[in-house]
């Protein structure tokens, strides 16, 4: 099936899978050959429109990426498609591609959950590390810190409007400094596995693992596993912490 009316495949059924949405052609062949780059094993599907959707749901998808086409947030077509995605993949976390830097597009986007907010002006490393950051189970917000200091002086708004900003300043301030290997932990860590799991899925020792988490927390300036995942937004599903691996 043609790329430009339907969705193409890239990769095996049962691997890990992200699903890019993006009408123009060249752009979303640029992405795929990014995430193909970037994410060696992953299955890439690529489509022009929310509609070819239901294609894919015999895939383990992990992250929908979808281009918001110079449309605002706020748009009715763009509601229509997050609406079709979450009732599709409701587990899976949206990540918004846009050619815009606008703050308070992107302070809307997070209070309706979702997970990614990128921009065609982002260097690539962030790029990168806020797409690790968003499939180990964060949030990432690509703008600086100062430029969401000045969001939060307008007048005060609800707590529950609130804790999404505060959540991607903080993850903004760390996503850059987490090494490749770093984000495969943290992806394992936010599903529950104990050191040993993370361990044997990863072909690493237990003391590498202990290494890359130690460094994780250090980065995230928390305590411990539990922390770690309370910081990225969800919670973990074993408490075990990591002295007692």
């Amino acid at each position: 099936m043609s790329t430009d009316t339907g969705m193409k495949r890239r990769g095996a059924r049962t691997a890990p899978t992200v699903v890019v949405i993006e009408h123009h052609t060249l752009a979303r062949t640029a992405i795929v050959r990014f995430l193909e780059n970037e994410l060696t094993g992953w299955n890439i599907v690529d489509m022009a429109c929310t509609e070819s959707l239901e294609g894919a749901q015999l895939q383990d998808v992990r992250l929908i990426a979808l281009d918001l086409a110079c449309k605002s947030v706020g748009c009715p077509s763009v509601h229509e498609d997050l609406t079709r995605i979450a009732q599709l993949f409701p587990n899976a976390p949206i990540a918004l591609l846009s050619n815009t830097d606008d703050i308070p597009m992107a302070s809307q986007a997070l209070r309706m959950g979702v997970k990614g907010f990128f921009t065609t002006t982002l260097p690539i490393e962030i790029a990168i590390a806020g797409l690790r950051l968003v499939l180990a189970g964060g949030v990432f917000c690509p703008h600086p810190f100062g430029e969401l200091i000045e969001v939060s002086r307008e007048p005060p708004k609800p707590a529950d409007e609130e804790r999404p900003i505060t959540s991607a300043r903080m993850q903004y301030l760390s996503i850059a400094d987490f090494t490749p290997r770093e984000a495969d932990v943290l992806a394992q860590l936010q599903s529950g596995c104990s050191n040993k799991v993370i361990a044997g899925k990863l072909n690493l020792s237990g003391h590498t693992v202990k290494m890359h988490l130690q460094h994780i927390m250090r980065k995230l300036q928390v305590q411990n596993r539990t922390e770690v995942v309370a910081r990225l937004g969800h919670q973990l599903s074993n408490g075990h912490d990591i002295a007692a691996e």
